[in-house]
């Protein structure tokens, strides 16, 4: 799986007293990479190709696991306009891998999601104006890191009506104390962030006419020197951190939530949160 190079994050910011410090900690600590494609799915739901990006980019390994994987899945046929179709849909997904016993490592599927980021579809929310939280100082001078999965309510006017951050994975080692404190400093400020922020809403299409739109959107702290080039922008490597609690926004049942994971979504976008999309009926590791 081309595990051996990976580097399970920083140096821990405290040390504590056993059972509450770093050690207790590195047990939650995960590896995980996100994958990126499309599958093409037949009218009797089942999948005939599965196609990658940059696969080039991608250990061997993880190819061939998603791939297999995906090619056992079955969806409820897709209809359009009364008649069954066949549809290409996108995909991401996490991989997963864990330290097992010795050099090991145990590696699955975690999480799929088939939403497009189609920021010039009129059906689609899409930003107007969406400044970038500002780095917490404390964070920033203490070199912590992490990523906030926010789930936001859009009104009718564009207006943020309220915003919750439904996951937040930090990319440093501590104290279960201050991993807490982190979490907090960080779902705070992605949320302050959010309730400033100003969206085109739907103007044609089903939801057209709703009260109010759930959309997703994930916020990155990390500290970096200008531009990463394209080719130098993580994907396809593995990326340790410490993975937080998953909670429900207080307007959301959490049963709509049920198979799906916050982190699948790729960053630089904003995600429909009610979308319809392909229903897979298979297991995520097929079957």
């Amino acid at each position: 799986m081309g595990l051996a190079g990976v580097v399970l994050l920083a140096t821990p910011l405290v040390a504590t007293a056993a059972g509450y410090g770093p050690a207790a900690v590195r047990e939650q600590v995960e590896s995980s990479m996100l994958v990126r494609g499309e599958v093409q799915i037949e009218t009797d739901g089942t999948v005939s190709a599965v196609t990658l990006h940059r696969e080039e980019k991608l250990p061997r390994g993880v190819v061939t696991l998603v791939r297999e994987a995906a090619l056992q899945w079955r969806f409820e046929p897709i209809v359009v306009e009364g008649a069954v179709v066949k549809a290409i849909a996108p995909m991401s997904l996490r991989v997963i891998a864990r330290k097992g016993e010795g050099d090991s490592f145990e590696v699955a599927l975690r999480g799929l999601n088939f939403q497009r980021f189609d920021s010039e579809d009129p059906q689609n929310v899409a930003s107007l104006d969406m400044p970038p939280p500002r780095y917490p100082e404390q964070a920033w001078r203490t070199g912590a890191s992490g990523d906030v999965y926010l789930l936001v309510r859009v009104g009718r006017n564009g207006q943020v009506e309220d915003a919750f951050a439904e996951q937040v994975n930090l990319g440093f080692l501590s104290s279960a104390a201050e991993q807490r404190r982190f979490r907090e400093l960080f779902a705070r400020n992605a949320v302050a962030a959010a309730r400033r922020w100003t969206f085109r809403t739907p103007t044609t299409g089903e939801t057209a006419s709703q009260p109010y739109w759930n959309i997703r959107v994930p916020v990155s702290y990390r500290l970096s020197t200008g531009t990463v080039p394209r080719e130098h922008d993580g994907y396809g490597r593995w990326n340790s951190y410490v993975a937080g609690p998953r909670e429900s926004a207080p307007w959301r049942d959490a049963a709509q939530e049920a198979h799906f994971s916050p982190d699948t979504l790729p960053e630089g976008g904003v995600y429909m949160a009610d979308a319809k999309g392909p229903r897979l009926l298979t297991p995520l590791h097929g079957g």
